[in-house]
């Protein structure tokens, strides 16, 4: 959310016509106050005007009735050409009007949109006929094209007249908003403005600041279907999954945990005081003008006393149902195509296994709302689940790292996809993303990531099932035998690079996991006397579990797992676990101590040295007397 959303905003209204600034980026001899946005055209104008998601260059979705709004005196007649075709209506009370042209087949030809009301005619030129998706989700999402590995060659290859793009602009307050401003946006993050609002050709100078993962994902469906893609990026760094919730559904839900959440806000948007907390920011600036004296360094001109009372979390971007009602409601009603959707970073922040049963119960309903919005309960959407972040999984460290919320909320978006699609749902899809290692919380592989939601829209939405796989390996049976777990699947798997297979890890009842061996099932010899392998059934054991009876796997947020298909779609088996164990329950003092975290991670620390010491005695059992025969000098 701006720093400035309580500030005033120069508005400078322009026709919906007009040529605006290309890109993203503010052009350089463009100068505005920092901190502060400005408004070139605001979400509602005067007169006769459109919704601003219709403009010139912009896409309108195929093989759906074409739905075109926006507002205009009471009463006054409107009407809208488009190709042939013309719809009228009438303005009610409230100004808004809406005309509804009959559905059409993707056409890569620029057309012109004729608005007309009684004194005024407003053009759209350019604009195509094809498939418009939605990009969702947080910061990952939202991560620009320029800053990923090979970014730069997708750039200045990136000439697609066919593809078009929109990136929305934040909002703030906890009303549903009708429509979205086309502005210059201020980013405190990046202390720079960015052009929000505005459909743009495709071109190195467009995309720069794009999603990189919605850009892939456009690119290759255009290519591949050869029909105009529109992207529309609703992403927003630091956002939470009920922030994308409408709040009615998430009061809803009835469970602990979402009620929780629901009351906490309550609680804190009722007890906020502007006036307190202004006189805080004024003794907080009178101290950090003071040490600037103090170490002798100048007062910054921009750095002035505080002096506007803010809204509190009233307005947090994670108020429930926030973004929802910023971002999804004004542009709820648009035909579109589908959405992907990347988010799950801050629900992995501290809200232990109660945080991911709730991210649980409400993914599924979120994704069924913004269906609802859409007006299609058969939606496309495609789930990208959390990437990597921190420290790498490895041999040494495995147990340490199975601890960490964000291993659940990846869990939970897994099980989801899998809740949807085992019930029939055909349009829900799924990409992992743990395997592209990486130890920044923005990892930058995201090229490959848009690679594989891309395949999931083109086999399951654009009739290219045969020719590319996207689901992952699913199990479909699990049993345990005295000292070892079976895992059948429903397709043949191996570790791409030909060793063992790495990531899982089995526990007994004692529920202290150990990383476990993986091995194809045996089922015999040939007629040379070769062992026979069943690789669609896994056999899993370890010597440091008796009687295992739960495996997990990729457990780790940076995990260990190169579990894949055996074909060259190499996609990954998903984080998964057969056990309902939560992060608190810690096989330690016969679980009736819930530890910390941090002492969760402590003592499976010692049981990571426990097991290597047993793993380096065993070896040196095995090999003590081979390695005195070979070398008799190293006894001396």
């Amino acid at each position: 959310m701006p720093k400035n959303r309580d500030m005033k905003m120069l508005r400078l209204v322009l026709t919906l016509n007009c040529a605006l600034a290309g890109g993203h980026l503010l052009a350089q001899d463009q100068k505005l106050p920092r901190g502060e946005d400005r408004v070139d055209v605001p979400a509602v104008g005067d007169g006769l005007c459109v919704h601003n998601l219709f403009q010139s260059n912009m896409v309108l979705q195929r093989d759906r009735p074409i739905r075109i709004w926006g507002w205009a005196a009471p009463g006054e007649a409107v009407s809208v050409s488009f190709a042939g075709q013309t719809g009228s209506s009438s303005a009610g009370d409230d100004r808004s009007w809406a005309v509804i042209l009959p559905a059409m087949a993707a056409d890569g030809v620029g057309k012109t949109v004729t608005i007309k009301g009684q004194k005024q005619t407003l053009r759209l030129e350019n604009v195509l006929v094809g498939d418009v998706w939605l990009l969702g989700g947080q910061s990952n999402m939202e991560f620009p094209l320029h800053k990923v590995e090979h970014g730069m060659l997708e750039i200045v290859s990136a000439k697609f007249d066919g593809i078009r793009i929109l990136t929305l602009p934040r909002q703030g307050g906890p009303e549903p908003k009708q429509g979205f401003p086309r502005l210059h946006e201020w980013s405190g993050f990046f202390n720079r403005h960015f052009r929000k609002g505005d459909w743009d050709i495709c071109s190195p100078s467009a995309v720069h600041e794009l999603s990189a993962i919605g850009y892939v994902f456009a690119r290759r469906i255009h290519m591949a279907a050869q029909v105009p893609i529109g992207v529309i990026d609703a992403s927003i760094g630091g956002t939470t999954v009920e922030t994308w919730t409408p709040t009615p559904v998430l009061e809803s839900i009835g469970t602990a945990e979402v009620q929780a959440k629901l009351t906490d806000w309550e609680k804190k948007v009722a007890e906020f005081d502007p006036q307190k907390d202004l006189e805080t920011r004024i003794q907080q600036h009178h101290a950090w003008v003071e040490n600037r004296k103090k170490r002798g360094e100048a007062i910054p001109p921009e750095r002035q006393l505080p002096s506007d009372l803010r809204p509190g979390p009233a307005w947090d971007q994670n108020r429930p149902g926030s973004c929802f009602n910023n971002v999804i409601a004004p542009i709820a009603g648009l035909e579109i195509k589908g959405a992907i959707f990347h988010q799950g970073y801050n629900n992995a922040l501290g809200a232990g296994s109660a945080g991911a049963a709730m991210y649980y119960q409400i993914f599924g309903e979120m994704i069924s709302a913004w269906r609802r919005a859409f007006n299609n309960a058969d939606m496309p959407f495609g789930i990208i689940s959390l990437c990597t972040a921190g420290e790498m999984q490895t041999p040494e460290n495995y147990l340490e790292m199975m601890v960490n919320e964000g291993i659940y909320i990846r869990a939970a978006q897994y099980q989801t996809f899998l809740d949807l699609h085992q019930s029939g749902d055909k349009n829900i899809g799924f990409a992992s993303s743990f395997d592209l290692r990486r130890p920044w919380y923005h990892p930058q592989q995201k090229i490959p990531v848009g690679e594989r939601i891309a395949g999931w829209a083109l086999a399951t939405q654009y009739g290219l099932d045969r020719e590319i796989r996207w689901l992952p390996p699913m199990l479909t049976e699990m049993s345990a035998e005295e000292d070892r777990i079976l895992l059948h699947l429903d397709s043949r798997v191996y570790a791409p690079d030909r060793g063992p297979i790495l990531g899982f890890a089995i526990a007994g009842e004692d529920r202290r996991f150990q990383p476990a061996d993986a091995q194809w099932l045996e089922t015999g010899t040939d007629a040379r006397g070769r062992p026979r392998l069943d690789k669609q059934v896994l056999v899993l054991s370890s010597p440091h579990v008796q009687n295992p009876i739960h495996y997990r796997y990729a457990w780790g947020r940076n995990p260990m797992g190169n579990l894949k298909t055996e074909d060259n779609a190499l996609i990954p088996f998903a984080t998964q676990r057969s056990d309902d164990w939560k992060i608190e329950e810690v096989p330690f003092e016969g679980f009736e101590k819930q530890l910390s975290q941090r002492e969760i991670r402590r003592e499976l620390r010692l049981d990571d040295m426990e097991r290597r010491l047993k793993e380096a005695r065993t070896f040196i059992e095995q090999h003590q007397e081979e390695f005195e025969k070979a070398r008799p000098a190293a006894n001396q």
